[in-house]
């Protein structure tokens, strides 16, 4: 659940530019709503970035009528999720409104203090509070099921609730990967692509394996961890899941025992 609310890249409005309003207290000639207002809507405005680079959108709106998300014109590399949220209404005939908005991809909330200090906004740019994550609400359930004739298993339930940028079969998905690789640095665990890899299936063989004695070996060489050894990737995968980190705890496995683990 942490790393779904806080490890989810997601795209917001970093900084925006509106024709005649010099900060955020200003207001706009023809325009219902205030500077604050605006901006508040446009923070609830959600975007698909196809791009790690920064896109500009701009909206370009003249006479009285309602603007909208779907005003927002933008890039190939971007949508916007939902057209439909309003972000203000011109009240006269000769009312413009007209802004440009900086998206940039993101994880978590970063304070526009922080921004301004990595980036000084020119002059007429207002920095905004950027809540990156496309996660609104998650919550867990664990409770008691029954396998077989076995009660002590757990079944964990989770509801995941996203912007519509991101499914949330997709976020749980992306959050176990996440969460795998940061386990992984943590006990040094490597992925090597082996040459047995990239060669053809007919012309690589797997040495058998008997319930045969091994012979003698050094016991420097027993102390060999699995992945220094020319196995394929899976193989290694699945004798890290088994437990098998070393060639001493190899060798101390049965064929039966190799075979029943999975991969």
């Amino acid at each position: 659940r942490r790393v779904i609310l806080s490890s989810m890249i997601g795209t917001a409005i970093t900084t925006l530019k509106i024709e005649g309003a010099a900060h955020e207290f200003s207001t706009l000639k023809g325009v219902k709503e205030d500077m604050i207002m605006i901006i508040l809507n446009l923070k609830k405005i959600r975007f698909k970035l196809s791009s790690d680079e920064p896109q500009t959108a701009t909206i370009a709106i003249k006479g009285a009528r309602a603007v909208t998300a779907g005003d927002i014109e933008t890039g190939g590399q971007v949508e916007v999720v939902n057209p439909d949220q309003p972000i203000a209404t011109l009240t006269e005939k000769n009312a413009e409104f007209k802004a440009e908005l900086t998206l940039e991809r993101g994880i978590g909330y970063m304070p526009k203090e922080a921004l301004q200090n990595a980036r000084p906004p020119s002059i007429g740019t207002i920095v905004l509070d950027a809540a990156f994550t496309p996660i609104r609400r998650v919550s867990y359930e664990v409770e008691n099921m029954r396998v077989g004739d076995r009660t002590d298993y757990n079944r964990l339930r989770l509801a995941i609730e996203t912007d519509g940028s991101v499914s949330p079969r997709l976020a749980l998905e992306k959050s176990i990967e996440i969460m795998i690789n940061q386990l992984k640095a943590i006990i040094g665990f490597k992925e090597e692509l082996s040459l047995a890899d990239t060669e053809m299936p007919n012309k690589t063989a797997a040495a058998p394996v008997t319930d045969a004695p091994p012979e003698p070996m050094d016991n420097e060489f027993l102390k060999t961890r699995v992945e220094d050894l020319d196995f394929s990737a899976r193989v290694s995968r699945a004798l890290a899941l088994a437990s098998i980190r070393t060639v001493g705890g190899l060798s101390r496995k049965r064929e039966s025992d190799l075979s029943s683990i999975s991969g």
